[in-house]
């Protein structure tokens, strides 16, 4: 398993209730690839969202951000450095 980055980008603030939304909206597709959200970040205006995923690859990631409808810029392998 790796860890998976999504960046996200937003023409205008996202309100926080719809970010929980893309959370929940997204949980079936991410079952159904075999991936797991570890951690989500937004920015202060909330135009910009940081998604780490556990997958067994970026592609699996990918599938099931597309099939649960979400949008991304960006899907990539990352290595953890622990402080």
């Amino acid at each position: 398993m790796v860890t998976v980055v999504v960046e996200r980008w937003f023409r205008k603030p996202m309100p926080l209730d719809e970010i929980e939304a893309i959370d929940d909206r997204s949980a079936a597709s991410l079952e159904m690839y075999g991936v797991h959200l570890l951690r989500s970040f937004i920015s202060n205006d909330r135009s910009r969202m940081v998604c780490l995923y556990e997958a067994k690859d970026a592609d699996s990631v990918r599938q099931a951000q597309r099939r649960a409808g979400l949008p991304f810029e960006a899907v990539w392998v990352a290595t953890v450095i622990e402080p």
